[in-house]
């Protein structure tokens, strides 16, 4: 079982490239391919094997997806804040450092997995009934609080806030659409910065190959936010890496930058770690890849669960070095290649895949999507507020 074992995270791996490097494809399409496939792949493995490359797949899926987030503009739900300050990094030459801070943060939250994983077991069995009263009201103080810090312009800051939440709300509740995140974050994050990007007439420069230099102080304060932010989204429904990240960016002060995307790549990785123990812990599936698992594994007992931590430790190790070496090649690229038809050509792939995943209601939701990202940079203020599109619908959903 060993060696069936590591070839799953060999397999897992090598998956987890694809869908984290390629825009739109999420890792719960190949969970689902690998369910409705499972009554022939038990014929010669077991449940556990299984599990373990769809965790391996998901991991390495959470180190990768911030290389087209900073790179290409080309988001998914896990990493749309990532886009922000990595694409000003971009511009500024250090697109390399910025997805070495996401590395960073990924990096760190699997070993905290490993590390804290039966202190979390105990104290979400006995906090998780309470805590999950007051999100509402957590996610509520945050918006507020994410409007009112708007120097320039907090009535802008609301209307943009409103306006994403009832786009939100109204593409998450459209049962024929599918895949409703796909148009909803590529364009206000994706197409519509592009689309300014092109009418600015953006180069890339040459992108600094370099050792990263950052304060210990600045890891150990993003690490924190995102231990505790990571913890709240993963055993609490309807909250994800977006909207624990504003939750954390909130716990820490003066992150910058670099803490910023430092949080931001460690929630991805650690919402996922979290979910398995929550498997075990409370019986639920927090995501897609963990639904998957659950459906695999009759009872998921705790040493399924230590030796899945042990997988995702050299997954993490496998996706640190497969990380660092991709983003030196996108580094070089980056900088010869003739950007404004990069651009094009991004923006006609996330309208193909639009059309061909959600059909003709998703490219409206793409279209007006687009529009409303274009506006916070036009007016001056934080596209951040663009994340009403899902902080409105999960406060609906707990109030």
């Amino acid at each position: 079982m060993f060696i069936e074992i590591l070839i799953a995270i060999l397999f897992g791996c090598l998956i987890g490239i694809l869908t984290g490097l390629t825009p739109g494809v999420h890792i719960n399409l190949v969970s689902l391919i690998v369910v409705s496939i499972s009554a022939y792949l038990l014929e010669f493995t077991q449940p556990l094997v299984i599990a373990i490359f769809i965790i391996s797949v998901a991991i390495t899926h959470t180190f990768l997806d911030a290389i087209p987030s900073i790179f290409l503009g080309a988001p998914d739900a896990e990493t749309v804040l990532s886009v922000l300050p990595g694409h000003r990094m971009l511009l500024e030459g250090r697109g390399y450092h910025a997805v070495l801070l996401t590395l960073i943060g990924s990096l760190f939250s699997i070993i905290l997995i490993v590390i804290f994983a039966w202190p979390v077991a105990l104290i979400v069995q006995k906090t998780y009934p309470t805590i999950s009263k007051f999100i509402g009201l957590i996610l509520i103080t945050s918006s507020v609080f994410l409007i009112f810090r708007e120097k320039k312009s907090r009535f802008w800051a609301f209307f943009i806030f409103f306006l994403s939440g009832v786009l939100g709300i109204a593409s998450l509740n459209m049962s024929s659409l599918k895949n409703p995140l796909l148009p909803l974050f590529s364009g206000m994050f994706g197409i519509s910065g592009l689309i300014i990007s092109l009418s600015e007439k953006v180069k890339i420069p040459k992108q600094e190959i370099s050792e990263l230099r950052i304060e210990k102080k600045k890891i150990t304060k993003a690490m924190g936010s995102c231990f505790v932010a990571g913890n709240l989204c993963s055993f609490l429904p309807a909250l994800g890496p977006s909207q624990a990240a504003i939750i954390g960016s909130q716990m820490s002060k003066d992150l910058g930058d670099d803490g910023f995307l430092i949080l931001v790549g460690g929630l991805n990785t650690i919402t996922m770690g979290l979910s398995v123990i929550g498997l075990y812990i409370i019986d639920k599936a927090r995501n897609g890849a963990i639904v998957s698992v659950s459906q695999l594994m009759e009872t998921f007992t705790i040493t399924d669960l230590i030796i899945c931590l042990g997988a995702m430790l050299v997954v993490a190790g496998v996706s640190t070095i497969l990380t660092i070496k991709i983003t030196k090649i996108f580094s070089r690229v980056m900088s010869k290649v003739n950007y404004p038809k990069v651009c094009l050509s991004i923006i006609l792939l996330i309208i193909v895949l639009t059309a061909i995943l959600c059909g003709p209601i998703g490219l409206l939701i793409l279209a007006v999507s687009t529009c409303l990202g274009m506006i916070p940079p036009l007016v001056g203020i934080g596209r951040n507020h663009l994340m009403g599109s899902l902080l409105l619908p999960v406060i609906m959903y707990f109030i």
